[in-house]
């Protein structure tokens, strides 16, 4: 099978849905498919064995390092002289458009994913256009031939906005990498130095805006506690002025990550505009018990109690009480963290994108050739 991938982000960009492309890339290639990128800004030309087209982009407002596509006659020119067999639109809103356009002209099935909370990303930038946003998403989803979402109020989300064929596609996690075995108790106490016998509470991600980072502040200051910032992003600044007695790691990848991620004693996650939430299932994967705000992707992978602990965005206070909870009661951390391992332990990226081939590219193909008949 031949298969497009028009997406709104890729490497260097470091990102979910980069993330996402790239594991999806590696098992299509490894299973022998053939595979084609079209993506936004500079950045490497191939994948693997897989062409990356790059065409024009511009820096966002306010986080110029991210690249947002702009119509190029690149992308129908590259998927004619391509010949896929289906466009797999990730995250379509502006260069997954033209890439849209130019499948419906040439005939092409198209698989979306919905992966990004679009006007909830564009309130952080100061962009509030919250009912126009929804509906130019809601149009692009209405004219591809299989939506898939990720979560639940994903799902209610598009449903509200007349989008019908949806599906829901969960991610997968590298559970090769992301694993209780990669604990480091070195790096663990070098992080603790001067407190030893501390927690360390950390959150892994994206510093920007749209996630929330400012809200480690309510927890920066827990009683035998230390707070470890993983990531990089424009909000790093502010933060580091903030937090003067956090550790920030920068970016991490790889066995870095893994070895960080299931050498923290809690994982917290902040933002509210999560369609999923990716490291919420590094986290569990890594045996780390987790904290979430309870809204969006976060419902499907946080049962409270058991996989971690949920709490209420606008509740003052909330994030601290849940942290405090687990930090104070070494047994609840231990059976929180054992359920999250099992529950993430049959999500392998392997099973995850073998679903997407044999169930939802199948289903495309299969409708636009039923059409076609």
């Amino acid at each position: 099978m031949r298969i497009a991938i028009v997406t709104e982000s890729f490497l260097p960009q470091v990102n979910g849905v980069t993330n996402t492309v790239r594991h999806t890339l590696d098992h299509l290639l490894d299973l022998g498919h053939q595979a084609m990128v079209i993506a936004p800004g500079p950045g490497p030309t191939t994948y693997r064995s897989a062409p990356v087209v790059r065409v024009r982009s511009v820096g966002l407002p306010g986080y110029r390092s991210f690249s947002v596509g702009l119509p190029d006659s690149a992308v129908e020119r590259s998927l004619r002289e391509f010949r896929p067999d289906l466009v797999h639109l990730a995250s379509p809103f502006a260069l997954g458009v033209t890439g849209l356009r130019a499948a419906e002209r040439l005939g092409l099935p198209t698989v979306a994913i919905y992966q990004t909370d679009i006007a909830g990303f564009a309130r952080h930038y100061g962009i509030r256009a919250d009912a126009a946003i929804s509906k130019w998403v809601g149009r692009i989803h209405r004219r591809v031939d299989r939506t898939l979402v990720p979560s639940t109020s994903a799902h209610e989300q598009l449903a509200a906005l007349g989008v019908s064929n949806l599906h829901m596609w969960r991610r997968g996690v590298s559970l090769d990498l992301f694993s209780p075995a990669r604990r480091s108790q070195e790096l663990h106490d070098s992080w603790t130095q001067g407190s030893p016998g501390s927690l360390v509470i950390g959150y892994v991600g994206r510093l920007a805006p749209e996630k929330q980072v400012s809200r480690l502040l309510e927890i920066s200051s827990v009683p035998g506690t230390r707070l470890v910032v993983v990531g990089d992003g424009p909000a790093r600044s502010w933060l580091a002025k903030h937090l003067p007695d956090a550790t920030f790691t920068g970016m991490l990848r790889g066995e870095e990550l893994a070895q960080a991620f299931a050498s923290l004693d809690v994982f917290v996650h902040t933002g509210e505009s999560e369609t999923f939430c990716q490291t919420i299932q590094e986290a569990q994967a890594s045996g780390v018990p987790v904290v979430a705000p309870a809204v969006g992707g976060p419902l499907d992978l946080v049962t409270p109690g058991r996989t971690g602990l949920l709490f209420k965005p606008g509740e003052a206070g909330g994030l601290r009480r849940c942290v405090e909870t687990l930090a104070f009661d070494e047994d609840l951390r231990a059976a929180v963290a054992r359920e999250g391992i099992t529950s993430v332990a049959q999500r392998s990226w392997a099973t995850v994108v073998d679903e997407l081939i044999d169930v939802h590219y199948a289903a495309a193909l299969h409708r636009v050739a039923g059409a076609a008949a």
